[in-house]
C-alpha cells in the first residue's frame, strides 16, 4: 500500500482500473507503467465493452507527479524514463480500441489533468477543481498538454498552464469541456457512472471502436511528440530552481 497500487477487475461488460496511493493518488513511475499495462489489457479482453477508469478514496483524483521521485532524478536519461509515463498513459488510452470513461471525485493537479483530459469521456463533481501546477516549480505541462489542449482548447489551456498556482472549478472544467457531466455528490456522480457505463456495455462494439477512431483523428504524431515533450520536462527538473521549488512545497506539506 506504501507504494500504491493498480487494479483491474471485469464485471457485465464493463472493465474498472482503479489506481491509488497514500499521497493524494499522485503517480510514481512504477505505478504509470501498471497504469499504462492494464489499460493495454482491458483494450484487448474480449468481455470488456467499455473501461473505466478512477481513483480510490473519497478526496483527490489525482495529485500528479510523485515529487519524492522528481526530486531524485539524477540524469536526463532518468528524467526522461519517469515522464515518459504519463506518456505512456496518455497513448495508452488513445491506441485503446474501447472508450475510456473516468471517474473525478475530487481535485486533479498536473499529470492528474493529463489523465482525465485524455480519456474520452470524464465525469466528476463539484469538488473535483483542476490545477495545472508544473510552471510553478519550474517544469511546464509538456507531455499532458496535447491531451489538456485537444480538450480545452488552446486558449484555456494556455491560461491554466501560465497561471499555475490558481484552481479551476468544476464548473469551469465543465465549460470548457474537460467534464462533459457534474455531479453535487458522489453518490450522484457514482449513479450517473453506472448509468453511462450499462448504455455504453450494451451498445456496438463496432460501432464505439469506430467512433473512437474518429475521435481521435490527427493525433497519430502523439507517439513520438509526447516522447519529446517527455524529454523536456526530463531535462528542466534536474534544474535548481525546480528542485528549491519541490523541496519548499514539501516543507509546507
Amino acid at each position: 500500500m506504501a507504494e500504491g497500487s493498480v487494479q483491474l477487475t471485469s464485471e457485465n461488460g464493463v472493465c474498472t482500473i482503479e489506481f491509488q496511493h497514500p499521497a493524494s493518488n499522485s503517480l510514481p513511475g512504477a505505478l504509470l507503467n501498471e497504469l499504462a499495462h492494464a489499460i493495454d489489457r482491458a483494450g484487448e479482453k474480449d468481455d470488456c465493452k467499455v473501461i473505466l477508469l478512477k481513483s480510490g478514496g473519497s478526496r483527490a483524483f489525482c495529485a500528479g507527479a510523485s515529487f519524492d521521485e522528481l526530486v531524485a532524478i539524477d540524469s536526463d536519461a532518468e528524467g526522461l524514463e519517469f515522464f515518459s509515463g504519463f506518456s505512456k498513459v496518455i497513448l495508452a488510452i488513445r491506441r485503446c480500441p474501447k472508450f475510456v470513461v473516468c471517474r473525478v471525485q475530487g481535485k486533479a493537479v498536473g499529470g492528474g489533468v493529463g489523465v482525465a483530459s485524455a480519456a474520452d469521456f470524464t465525469l466528476a463533481t463539484s469538488h473535483a477543481s483542476v490545477k495545472l501546477s508544473e510552471l510553478a516549480i519550474g517544469i511546464g505541462p509538456f507531455v499532458v498538454g496535447p491531451a489538456v489542449e485537444r480538450k480545452v482548447g488552446k486558449g484555456a489551456f494556455t491560461a491554466m498552464a501560465i497561471d499555475a498556482t490558481s484552481w479551476y472549478s468544476a464548473a469551469w472544467a465543465q465549460q470548457h469541456g474537460l467534464y462533459a457531466q457534474v455531479y453535487d455528490t458522489t453518490e450522484a456522480l457514482d449513479e450517473g457512472v453506472s448509468e453511462l457505463l450499462n448504455k455504453l456495455a450494451n451498445s456496438s462494439p463496432e460501432a464505439m471502436r469506430e467512433l473512437k477512431r474518429v475521435f481521435w483523428e490527427n493525433t497519430e504524431h502523439w507517439e513520438t511528440l509526447l516522447p519529446k515533450r517527455a524529454a523536456i520536462s526530463g531535462r528542466l527538473v534536474r534544474s535548481e530552481f525546480t528542485r528549491d521549488a519541490i523541496n519548499r512545497f514539501k516543507s509546507k506539506s
